[in-house]
């Protein structure tokens, strides 16, 4: 699949839609989800052009993978959730439920999560 640069998180970058910003570096900008799946619910969506964790991964540079991983630890680190676990999940395609056609990951914590659907 194409990028699409007319995606919501392509506009959330430009600044085109606000957010509630968490965490901003280099690499990626995370924020509240605006649909929580749990107390905690953040997205932290890469600044790369990529459209899931794959086309990621085949196209970004050593120091652009490393970079944006970093971001998901710190945006952790900020919303306090790394005593007590959080969970960190990527959905890549149609089938995974990604709705948003642009690299981010949800970190989900500040209660005990369901553990069924694993």
């Amino acid at each position: 699949m194409e990028y699409n640069s007319d995606n919501v998180f392509a506009k959330i970058l430009r600044g085109e839609i606000p957010t509630n910003k968490i965490y901003e570096d280099e690499y990626a900008l995370a924020f509240y989800d605006i649909a929580p799946k749990a107390k905690i619910h953040a997205l932290v969506i890469s600044k790369a052009m990529a459209v899931d964790f794959e086309d990621f991964v085949e196209h970004s540079t050593a120091s652009e993978i490393e970079g944006y991983m970093r971001a998901i630890v710190r945006t952790a680190e900020k919303l306090g959730v790394i005593k007590e676990g959080y969970r960190l999940v990527f959905n890549s395609g149609k089938n995974s439920g990604q709705e948003v056609p642009h690299l981010h990951a949800h970190i989900l914590g500040g209660e005990p999560l369901p553990t069924n659907h694993m």
